[in-house]
């Protein structure tokens, strides 16, 4: 029964990498784009995570939250800086 849920995450997973990846393309600004990396990051993370619940270990933790973090911080240092742009 979890390999069934396994492919249906998974193949959410992919229709959403491609979506990102349409909009890292398409993406008519520099906001559009650093958000499609951060969501194709987490994206990543998401699918380690499928894995390791498929597997049954934790070997890809460390950088499921190191990934997360620095989506994380990157996305809010984009922000203030393209505030700060429109400040000014």
């Amino acid at each position: 029964m979890i390999e069934v849920v396994i492919w249906i995450c998974g193949s959410l997973l992919a229709l959403g990498g491609i979506a990102c990846l349409v909009r890292v393309v398409k993406g008519p600004s520099i906001l559009d784009r650093v958000l499609a990396l951060d969501v194709m990051l987490l994206i990543i993370s998401a699918a380690l995570c499928l894995e390791m619940a498929l597997n049954r270990h934790t070997d890809y933790l460390l950088f499921v939250v190191a990934a997360c973090t620095i989506g994380f911080i990157g996305s809010v240092t984009v922000s203030r800086y393209v505030s700060d742009q429109r400040n000014a």
